[in-house]
């Protein structure tokens, strides 16, 4: 996708620099850093001390029911 971005210069130098290393464009340069700085953000949310006692269960390929839930309630004696 084509889009304008306004840089600051250090960004922009580093990024050219980076892509004149690898031998790449700075698009695909920034997009790396990018996509580095979103999932580090995620992972660092994720690996947070929670603030309650509930925390954040891992993602499974698995639709959670309330039949799930109520099985699981049952099971805990809620």
């Amino acid at each position: 996708m084509r889009t304008t971005l306004s840089l600051d210069d250090d960004v922009f130098l580093i990024a050219r620099q980076r892509a004149a290393s690898e031998r790449t464009s700075i698009g695909d340069i920034i997009s790396k850093f990018a996509r580095l700085g979103i999932f580090s953000s995620a992972n660092s949310v994720l690996q947070a001390k929670p603030k309650s006692k509930f925390g954040l269960l891992p993602a499974r390929d698995e639709t959670i029911t309330s039949d799930h839930v109520y099985r699981l309630m049952e099971q805990e004696g809620m």
